[in-house]
């Protein structure tokens, strides 16, 4: 029986963690192993910053309602208790966009609530 040989799948399997880690400093991009290291932990580092980004997005929307609702004399918990009370089913991400778009729009959302 002939001997099996894996050289291809073994090259394909280092060529694409080369190529991903192509831009990296040093052996990280040139030596297998390190560039396999640093993929990997890179990978992580996205996954876990794709979670942080909504989180800073989030208050970065509050820091926005709450400069708009400063305008007409009301701050940012007395909006969105006035939100939940008057059942105005808007989030924040919304909310935040017509605070920096739509400064009239979010003034009829103000002037319901304070009704």
């Amino acid at each position: 029986m002939p001997r099996a040989h894996s050289s291809v799948p073994t090259r394909r399997h280092r060529k694409k963690y080369l190529k991903a880690a192509k831009g990296y400093y040093g052996g990280k991009s040139k030596l297998f192993k390190s560039a396999k290291e640093q993929v990997e932990k890179g990978l992580q580092y996205s996954y876990r910053d794709r979670r942080a980004r909504r989180r800073n997005l989030r208050s970065l929307w509050i820091a926005r309602i709450n400069a708009a609702a400063r305008i007409y004399d009301m701050n940012y918990s007395t909006f969105i208790d006035g939100l939940k009370k008057k059942d105005i089913q808007l989030d924040r991400k919304i909310l935040a966009d017509m605070a920096v778009n739509d400064l009239k729009g979010f003034e009829k959302v103000v002037t319901t609530i304070k009704a």
